[in-house]
């Protein structure tokens, strides 16, 4: 019993054994799918009618969230029903009642 319980150590260990040992004379190669690597130099520069094409559609986005929130900011705070002050009773407006009999 104790024999079969330690051979599965034992031969996980000499496969462990008659491996080579990675570092010695071995250089990692880095794939990087041929994109366009700039570590060490400065990112090229963008068109400038790219640039202000860019603060356009930022000025037009900015101006869109402002004026809708502005007009109908009801979609942010919710849309909260104004009372009708003709429905109100007298005791809700605070006006004693008549003891005229």
């Amino acid at each position: 019993m104790l024999i079969s319980r330690g051979v599965g150590p034992l031969r996980y260990f000499i496969t462990k054994l008659n491996q080579p040992i990675l570092g010695q004379g071995t250089q990692s190669i880095r794939k990087s799918h041929g994109s366009i690597w700039s570590y060490r130099q400065p990112v090229s520069k963008h068109p400038k009618h790219i640039i202000i094409l860019a603060e356009v559609v930022g000025g037009y986005m900015w101006w869109w969230i402002f004026w809708h929130f502005w007009h109908e900011s009801g979609h942010v705070f919710g849309e909260v029903e104004y009372p009708n002050p003709s429905k109100w009773t007298d005791e809700e407006l605070g006006i004693l009642p008549d003891d005229e009999e």
